[in-house]
């Protein structure tokens, strides 16, 4: 039986994105043991959800690298998605309905932090990045 698994990704990623690329990595490997994993994006964490900004992380893995698309794939796919508007219309420019996103607006419960706070207190296993 899987674990409840919370990922928050809060940093700007391009501050770090080894860092992210590693959160990101571990979200898509708790999807795939089985674990039921809630991501929420908030603050500059919006970034990974710019389908621009995740090739410019496949490009850090390498000029022909799919592997951080791979994740998102996995992740957008089979993961609870959580994100704050607050936050993509700040980090982004995009507004809920404009369709800006790697992952269409119904895919996503927005939230801000309730939603963040429901999410760590109901979870087993918290990761931040």
């Amino acid at each position: 039986m899987g674990k409840e698994v919370f990922v928050k990704f809060v940093s700007e990623p391009r501050n770090d994105q080894i860092k992210s690329i590693v959160g990101l990595a571990c979200a898509a490997q708790a999807i795939e043991d089985g674990h039921n994993v809630s991501v929420f994006f908030a603050a500059a964490g919006t970034r990974l959800l710019d389908a621009s900004y995740i090739q410019e992380l496949d490009h850090e893995m390498g000029q022909d690298s799919t592997i951080i698309a791979g994740f998102m794939d996995k992740i957008t796919t089979n993961a609870n998605l959580y994100c704050s508007w607050a936050s993509v219309k700040a980090t982004l420019g995009v507004l809920e309905g404009e369709g800006g996103l790697i992952v269409a607006d119904d895919k996503i419960k927005w939230s801000g932090p309730p939603g963040v706070i429901h999410l760590a207190t109901n979870s087993e296993v918290q990761l931040t990045y």
